[in-house]
């Protein structure tokens, strides 16, 4: 049950994310894009930071009575965000470049003949694969991070010996940095653009990625909790911030809800959802091959 839940809110997520991004950038000025669309962004560290938050209020409660029914609250109060959702769905206007775009088309229509509508998404396949590739390839290094930082990372430091309850803390405390990192970052790119932001973000993090991993095994806590700090709410952020901004500027008006959400979803594919399994992997292959260097170095 658990799995099926989790499916659907990912198709829930591939279509809500493009038009929360869309809807928050194309209401604002054009030097103001990068930082309004980068609110999407922020829902996912946001959403970390208060539900671990409440969990934490009511794992307060006395054993039986937190088994018994103080597990379910917080769940229960999840309804209260789905009805602040279905309020903004319901009040929101169109957004003003949708709108101008829909009655251009309107004024080409009624000058000649109707012509058949192309779905949204055979309109992206055919006319915007390049921009679909370009935009999967440039989001999967932040989304490979995050992945790895999100799920990997807490296998990894309880391995080397930390508590679990310590890792937890570390990833709580840069994802309440992370809300805030991810729109200066935006902010920046809206002045010195997208690709210079997120490149940079990218080779840093390549260069830095053997640094973390010594961070994490020198088995101090503060140097754990530097890791993530450095890891989340700076080189994640710095390529996650502009990423919706960027995302959703390859792509025409018409088809900018379906070839954003298509080149994000696949990004997320790509880059969060195999990122865990290939570092698991390298972790497995380089523990079986430690007792084989150890016998070879003694004899």
């Amino acid at each position: 049950m658990l799995v099926t839940c989790r499916l659907v809110q990912g198709i829930a997520v591939g279509g809500e994310w493009g038009g929360a991004a869309l809807m928050a950038m194309e209401h604002a000025s054009t030097e103001r894009r990068g930082l309004m669309a980068s609110f999407a962004n922020m829902g996912g560290p946001a959403g970390a930071v208060l539900a671990t938050a409440v969990f934490a209020a009511f794992s307060a409660l006395p054993e039986d009575e937190f088994m018994a029914w103080g597990w379910r609250v917080p769940f229960l109060l999840s309804l209260l965000l789905m009805a602040v959702g279905l309020f903004i769905r319901m009040k929101v206007t169109e957004s003003p470049v949708f709108a101008e775009a829909q009655r251009r088309a309107e004024e080409e229509t009624a000058r000649s003949e109707p012509a058949k509508q192309e779905a949204p998404l055979l309109t992206v396949l055919r006319r915007y694969r390049k921009n679909i590739l370009l935009s999967c390839l440039g989001g999967c290094a932040a989304l490979v991070l995050q992945s790895l930082l999100a799920t990997f990372m807490l296998t990894y430091a309880t391995g080397v010996g930390f508590e679990r309850s310590t890792v937890l803390l570390a990833q709580t405390v840069s994802s309440a940095l992370h809300i805030f990192t991810i729109p200066a970052f935006a902010m920046l790119s809206d002045r010195v653009g997208r690709r210079p932001v997120m490149i940079a973000g990218a080779l840093v993090t390549a260069a830095a990625a053997y640094p973390l991993f010594a961070l994490v095994n020198s088995g101090s806590v503060a140097l754990l909790f530097a890791a993530y700090i450095i890891g989340n709410p700076i080189l994640q952020a710095s390529m996650y911030g502009p990423m919706a901004a960027f995302v959703s500027e390859m792509f025409g008006t018409r088809a900018r809800y379906t070839g954003a959400s298509l080149g994000y979803q696949l990004a997320s594919t790509l880059g969060a959802g195999t990122a865990p399994l290939i570092a698991s992997s390298l972790l497995a292959g380089a523990r079986a091959a430690a007792p084989t260097r150890a016998r070879s170095a003694s004899t």
